[in-house]
């Protein structure tokens, strides 16, 4: 892995970036590339996408709190600083939301799920950030049943920093440069974050410190017309201390246990012009190291590795256009010792976006993937998109995904009875989203209406994995981008839920009925505001016994962020969480913090 690193440390991916301009653009020049193929954002179902003038405008460290404001996407830690936060699309568990960092697949092939913890991620080296909602199996395979998230790294252009510090003994910030032209760039950034934080437990007392930091390093050069070269490779180092079920209670409380973690990833790409066609031969890794420090420690690694070609032509404002690629993917871990084994998968897909006229545009693809230990899989997706007149819009699709069993649950780790043989879980999803957009671009609405099926569900029962669990989730997403003025820009969203367990006619854990958020962002010659209100309402979730259902209370919360510019290269920032000094709890029994204040500078050359 490390090899792989140093040999790709020149080279980074080209990382576009939109801004919260003052004029207004039409919401349909926004392109989503998570699609495989770059596609308008009115042409989707459920995509959403957060540039990165919003994350400056916002100043949230961490990438989890942007994701809780998108329709449809839940987020729930185990306390802040650092607690491990897990991703729901649309009532799907989190194993089941595919999460890619400039491409490459992050999941942790060592834990029993294939989880991403979302809480190490910092913005301050994101240029983008893309949410596609519902099954998406033909477009990036297993995993993908709720949806996709893709993280897209900044490219410098000269040289930036970053420094905060406040509430609960907090400070962070970043250091970064780069050279770009149009023939090659080459950048690198450094981003830490360090706080004595609160006590993960709500009942706890002691403080449960956070640190981590990031590095960035990679570029891209174009030694021919036709030819280029591009890759990137990004470090992650965390220490989180954690609380635990201690004897002789075993309730949710303090507890001494920490968790390091460290992440190598990257990835080295080829990109050709030729017969008409753009062609794209990549490489990545993804490596993660776990170690879990308490009265009975543990250490897990997992590393993904992905072989890539596609083969791309016409542009998302062409009449057709299509990708078709091969991908070859290798998945290992150690479970701290215990057994276990190697998974692979091949495949082959093909997505084909065609105006059949100036208003109706049809978009289908499909997947071949043919795991090495299970059945091969098919999967498809088929949408429609049309102009109804009078800025309104409907697109209607349908979609399967498929998740093939982790290594923890083919060797069947921690079981204590005979193992059976377990089956990929199936996937099928349904949109349909009307939108209108007034004729002058200020103001975009939607509704999306959905249902999730989701078959074989691998659950742990009876001291074993098995194919049991049969889910359903259907529900209605809102949202509103208005621009009120050339100065103030409203941003609306809120998501109905109904998750159901169909086994059991259960409520699914940590999935609340109603969600939603409200942002103001204010721009007023040098001086910057956001506003950000967020609310759940209650929701099922899991006791201080860690087995037992309960109810966790609903919630509201804001945030206030500002900024002052002194000059083109200085600005000042400050930033309050939490305005009303809100108790509130994301997930039973874990703590969050009160009122917290925090100030900064940004400098730039």
């Amino acid at each position: 892995m490390r090899t792989f690193l140093l040999s790709t440390a020149a080279l980074a991916a080209f990382a576009p970036s939109c801004a919260l301009a003052a004029d207004p653009a039409p919401v349909g020049e926004l392109i989503v590339t998570a699609t495989r193929l770059p596609t308008r954002l009115d042409l989707v179902t459920a995509a959403h996408v957060i540039d990165q003038a919003e994350l400056e405008a916002r100043q949230t460290p961490f990438v989890e709190d942007v994701l809780s404001t998108i329709p449809g996407v839940g987020v729930a830690r185990n306390g802040a600083f650092g607690g491990l936060a897990s991703i729901r699309i649309r009532g799907a568990s989190p194993d089941k939301t595919l999460v890619l960092i400039d491409g490459v697949p992050a999941g942790d092939p060592a834990d029993p799920n294939g989880n991403f913890d979302a809480s190490q991620i910092q913005t301050a080296d994101l240029a983008r950030v893309e949410v596609l909602s519902g099954p998406q199996g033909s477009l990036w395979g297993s995993d993908a049943i709720g949806g996709v998230i893709a993280f897209t790294t900044r490219e410098e252009s000269g040289l930036r920093a970053e420094a905060e510090g406040g509430s609960f003994s907090t400070v962070r910030g970043s250091v970064a440069g780069g050279v770009a032209a149009e023939a090659y760039a080459v950048s690198a950034s450094v981003a830490g974050f360090n706080a004595r934080g609160i006590s993960k437990a709500a009942a706890g007392t002691e403080r449960d410190p956070f640190s981590t930091v990031t590095a960035n390093l990679g570029g891209r050069v174009k030694v021919a017309d036709a030819v280029q070269f591009d890759g990137r490779i990004r470090y992650t180092d965390s220490d989180i201390h954690i609380d635990g079920f201690a004897p002789p209670n075993f309730l949710l409380g303090d507890t001494p246990d920490r968790s390091t973690s460290r992440v190598w990833q990257g990835f080295a790409r080829a990109t050709v012009d030729a017969f008409g066609l753009t062609h794209r031969l990549s490489f990545s890794d993804y490596d993660i190291h776990r170690r879990n420090i308490s009265s009975f420690p543990s250490q897990f690694s997992g590393q993904r590795q992905v072989w890539r070609w596609t083969a791309e032509h016409g542009a998302p404002t062409d009449l057709t256009a299509f990708v078709v690629g091969a991908e070859r993917t290798a998945t290992s871990a150690d479970l701290s010792g215990r057994p276990s084994l190697d998974l692979a998968t091949a495949s082959a897909f093909g997505v084909l976006r065609h105006n059949l006229t100036d208003a109706v545009t049809l978009t289908g693809s499909v997947r071949y993937d043919d795991p090495d230990r299970y059945k091969a899989r098919v999967t498809g997706r088929l949408s429609a998109a049309a102009q109804l007149g009078g800025g309104f819009a409907l697109t209607l699709s349908a979609g399967q995904g498929f998740k093939t069993p982790t290594i923890s649950e083919a060797v069947c780790d921690f079981c204590f009875a005979p193992a059976v043989p377990l089956r990929p879980e199936r996937a099928e999803g349904y949109d349909a989203r009307l939108g209108w957009t007034s004729a002058d671009g200020r103001v975009a609405l939607a509704l999306t209406g959905y249902r999730l099926l989701i078959r074989d569900q691998i659950a742990y029962v009876n001291l074993r994995y098995i194919n049991i669990a049969r889910t359903r989730s259907t529900g209605l997403e809102a949202e509103g981008d208005v621009r009120l003025t050339d100065t103030l820009r409203l941003k609306l969203a809120y998501a109905s839920l109904d998750a159901i367990d169909r086994a059991t006619g259960l409520v699914l854990l940590r999935n609340p009925k109603s969600s939603g958020s409200a942002a103001l962002f204010w721009n007023q010659g040098p001086w910057g505001a956001a506003f950000t209100l967020r609310g759940e309402s209650n929701q099922a979730d899991t006791a201080l016994d860690g087995f037992s259902r309960t109810t966790r209370k609903g919630f509201a919360t804001a945030d206030l962020a500002g900024s002052y510019k002194v000059n083109d290269h200085v600005t000042l920032t400050a930033r309050i969480e939490n305005l009303a000094n809100e108790r509130f709890q994301e997930i039973f029994g874990f703590g969050e913090p009160g009122r917290a204040a925090y100030v900064g500078i940004r400098l730039r050359d």
